[in-house]
């Protein structure tokens, strides 16, 4: 972070930089920099002051990168944002592997290591729910009713390793196509969730004439995760009532068996953790998205594995970790997923561009190109081992990217049917997201926020600009904090009951 933190109210990220960030607001007629034009108006925190004048058409220079163009003159100690600023070309020369450098691992006997749970299959948990997984929508209100009746009656208290039931209730598995990219989605979704690590038992739950099919799916994962598994019809149990009554008894047989686990050591190399944002602002990618970034390359030193997502949101960055990646095979699906994206935007009428949001932009956050550069810092810097599909399981460990939209739940539920064990979402304008089986900790960029949403925040990333607090300190604070929640603590959202309306899977794909 060159430069270091102003002491004038001023924070400089790069050498080449022709704008600083606000760590306070400042009132009209200051002139945040010591000199130039005065302030028009009150500018808050996390917004972008200019340090020189900044010719029309002429790029803007945040983290040492472009992340826009003057669209009219702008003077020096001018507020830069959407009035003079607006998206342009971005680099994309895809130097693949140019700034790969292999892993830096911790040797195995000084790894870190948490208190999880071990599965049947060898699969490491870091909690032990038991799944509803609905395959149509005509399902979801029974498997809801299945899950209250243990949730809400106390039933659980007698089995106290079985964190809940949980129901994966959805607004598809009918009305699309039998094949195709939807219906792939779909599938590894359910399929990622029901034999998920966190998952000590799984019902699968349909109406018996929908498109998802329980028996096509079984067929095409085979015996994986078949030890967890069960099924039930609506049309083949004789209806609403007397399917929730099954389902009841089918939990009430399997409670015993999924309580009979205990946690014991398993080596953090055997974490996948879920990178996440949302809700940011202009202080995003200054504190907590590098922090966790830091956090990222020491799990991945210890040989565990990080999974970035949000392609939308990484656009304008995906050049970055192209030269991160690990062969010519890893960069060029990265290349393609970007290209995806663009076909598939213009296809329906849509901008790479759409982003920030309203609330970004009040944060400080002007083009896709600078929210992106700071979401990318998420994924640290190391190397980029793989480039999956939406909901495609983890095959190598690392630094690895999923395919996913920006949208937190939909992105999430991808990344848990991917295998994460724990998501960890960074908020600068605050977030209310939880997600189950794989639990939250959210992380907040600014000091201000985290005191007004403390209850909901896990960490605050606010100390590295008002204390000082070094990147590489607070990435390993995180690091201590996902550990704990492995092990067992609750998260922020956890305990506020977070999780159950969060499953999202992307629907693609026409709606016949």
């Amino acid at each position: 972070m060159a430069g270091g933190i102003g002491m004038n109210g001023v924070i400089r990220l790069n050498a080449r930089d022709n704008v600083v960030v606000l760590t306070k607001a400042f009132p009209a007629g200051q002139q945040p920099i010591g000199s130039g034009t005065a302030l028009e108006r009150l500018v808050p925190s996390g917004h972008k002051i200019a340090t020189q004048n900044i010719p029309l058409g002429e790029p803007i220079l945040k983290f040492g990168q472009i992340i826009g163009y003057a669209s009219q003159p702008i003077a020096l100690g001018d507020h830069v944002h959407t009035h003079n600023c607006v998206m342009g070309a971005h680099d994309q020369t895809y130097k693949i592997g140019e700034d790969f450098r292999p892993v830096d691992y911790v040797p195995a006997a000084e790894r870190l290591s948490f208190q999880g749970y071990r599965r049947a299959d060898g699969s490491a948990a870091t909690r032990n729910y038991i799944a509803l997984c609905a395959t149509v929508n005509c399902s979801a209100t029974v498997i809801r009713h299945i899950a209250d009746h243990f949730n809400r009656s106390g039933v659980l208290d007698a089995y106290p390793n079985v964190d809940g039931v949980i129901a994966l209730a959805h607004g598809t598995g009918c009305g699309m196509a039998s094949s195709g990219e939807g219906y792939d989605i779909l599938q590894r979704v359910l399929w990622g969730h029901a034999t998920h690590p966190n998952v000590g038992a799984a019902i699968f739950v349909g109406l018996g004439c929908e498109v998802m099919q329980i028996g096509r799916m079984r067929a095409m994962f085979g015996s994986r995760g078949e030890e967890r598994f069960h099924g039930l019809t609506i049309q083949e149990t004789g209806g609403t009532r007397k399917t929730i009554a099954a389902g009841i008894a089918s939990i009430n047989a399997l409670l015993p068996t999924v309580n009979a686990v205990k946690r014991e050591p398993i080596p953090v190399s055997e974490l996948v953790v879920g990178l996440q944002c949302g809700g940011s602002d202009g202080f995003s990618g200054v504190t907590a998205n590098p922090a966790l970034g830091a956090a990222t390359d020491l799990l991945v030193r210890h040989g565990g594995t990080a999974l970035l997502s949000e392609t939308p949101e990484i656009y304008g960055a995906e050049q970055l970790l192209v030269r991160r990646a690990a062969s010519t095979e890893v960069g060029e699906k990265m290349i393609e997923r970007i290209r995806w994206w663009e076909r598939y935007t213009e296809m329906n009428g849509g901008s790479m561009d759409n982003n920030p949001s309203p609330g970004n932009k009040a944060g400080g956050l002007t083009t896709i190109l600078e929210k992106s550069l700071g979401a990318a810092a998420k994924g640290g810097t190391l190397a980029l081992s793989d480039v999956l599909l939406y909901a495609e399981r983890v095959k190598v460990p690392g630094f690895v990217f999923m395919d996913s939209p920006g949208y937190d739940p939909v992105s999430a539920t991808g990344q848990i049917a991917s295998g994460s064990q724990i998501i960890v979402f960074t908020t600068g304008r605050g977030s209310a997201f939880g997600s189950k089986p794989a639990p939250t900790i959210k992380l907040a960029t600014n000091s201000s926020m985290y005191r007004q949403l403390e209850e909901d925040m896990d960490l605050n990333c606010g100390d590295i600009i008002d204390d000082g607090i070094s990147i590489d300190e607070k990435g390993r604070q995180i690091v201590e904090h996902i550990i704990a929640v492995a092990s067992g603590q609750k998260s922020k959202s956890e305990a506020l009951g977070l999780g159950d309306n969060e499953f999202v899977p992307w629907q693609l794909g026409a709606v016949m």
